[in-house]
């Protein structure tokens, strides 16, 4: 049987929800990615989806629709943003020697 996108989406939505590890190697992979920035927006949506995007926002501090926005390929959010939707789902964004 294929797989449908929609499928494999609902599948990563999953595990980035039971499986810590996979969501923090999830995200470190997007922080890495040097050519487009907006990877980075995308994989914290994931997360947030995979945690409920309205806790994510209600613990961010964010209106959820502003959280929304802010993680949209087209998103530009501030520092502090990206900060308190990255505190929300339960990381930190760390600096590290490249």
């Amino acid at each position: 049987m294929r797989r449908t996108a929609s499928s494999s989406h609902d599948v990563a939505i999953k595990r980035l929800r039971s499986d810590p590890d996979f969501a923090a190697e999830y995200l470190e992979a997007a922080l890495e990615d040097r050519d487009d920035p907006r990877v980075l927006l995308i994989a914290l949506r994931h997360l947030a989806q995979a945690q409920g995007i309205a806790k994510v926002a209600k613990i961010a501090g964010i209106e959820r629709e502003s959280l929304y926005r802010a993680l949209s390929a087209g998103g530009n959010p501030r520092l502090s943003t990206l900060i308190a939707v990255t505190k929300a789902v339960g990381f930190r964004i760390t600096v590290v020697p490249a």
